[in-house]
């Protein structure tokens, strides 16, 4: 039976060789994770982000034998994404996957207590920056002769109650986006997907697995969910390697949910009756 902590054993169908990766928000979590594992199935790896330390440590982590280049960009700026996509082409010729994976929590508030300034902040990153991964990396990938572009969304795209109003919004936009983006793109031989992560360890959920631990209550987190665990970012990481690689030739405009079965069910007060034997 698994101890709680992940699996312990992964391994690797796709290959990457000579394919070109590009990752936003790989300045740490899931977009470094993500790196690391388009590294070691042979891609070369552009990593993007504005904390220009948390790219050198994310290099850092790729090997020393890894083709990888990094750029200070913010994936909500148009000149800033369109820069990006030609950089990934001066460096290695062509682009094959756009992961578009930067973005922001926002505040906890309720909506009522949002400044307007805070809601822009947040539609631009989670929404504009990925309908603008569509609209650039879209025609770069087709003239490579097709890939895929990843999005990452959340649970609380698809569930009320899994996050505050604004970014839930944002997230069911992302959704969208990666439905309307695989029809607008439809024939180009260009995939898009999303991505819908549950409850992960990163720096935007951070501050949930330290108050858990500063209580004591850290083994209750991921309780919600079957497998009865939290996730950690590799688990995210290996389903975006396979919807970026031709193992998923057939999976388009689709919304994958990686959260340990987090939204397999309604929520309801535990009952040993309706569980297992053990």
């Amino acid at each position: 039976m698994n101890s709680g902590q992940g699996p312990t054993r992964r391994t690797r169908m796709a290959d990457f060789s000579a394919k070109t990766v590009c990752i936003t928000g790989a300045g740490s979590g899931i977009g470094r994770q993500s790196a690391i594992a388009f590294s070691q199935a042979g891609a070369n790896v552009v990593v993007a982000d504005l904390n220009a330390d948390g790219l050198s440590e994310t290099i850092a982590a790729c090997g020393p034998d890894a083709a990888t280049h990094m750029v200070v960009a913010d994936a909500s700026r148009e000149v800033d994404v369109a820069g990006l996509i030609a950089e990934c082409q001066d460096q290695f010729g062509d682009l094959h996957v756009f992961f578009a994976n930067a973005g922001v929590s926002g505040t906890l508030k309720t909506i009522d207590q949002v400044e307007i300034e805070e809601i822009e902040h947040v539609i631009r990153v989670n929404l504009i920056g990925p309908m603008l991964a569509v609209k650039h990396a879209g025609p770069a990938i087709a003239q490579s002769g097709g890939g895929a572009i990843v999005l990452t969304a959340s649970v609380a795209g698809l569930k009320a109650n899994s996050g505050p109003l604004l970014y839930s919004a944002t997230k069911a936009g992302v959704i969208s986006i990666a439905q309307s983006g695989a029809q607008e793109l439809a024939g180009t031989n260009v995939r898009v997907n999303a991505i819908c992560p549950g409850l992960i360890e990163t720096g935007m959920t951070q501050f949930v697995f330290d108050r858990a631990r500063a209580k004591g209550t850290d083994g209750r987190l991921g309780q919600l969910n079957p497998t009865s665990r939290p996730g950690v970012p590799s688990d995210i990481a290996d389903v975006v390697v396979f919807l970026a690689s031709d193992e998923a030739s057939y999976v388009n405009g689709h919304a994958m949910v990686v959260d340990g079965g987090l939204t397999s069910s309604a929520p309801f007060a535990p009952n040993n009756t309706l569980r297992m034997n053990r």
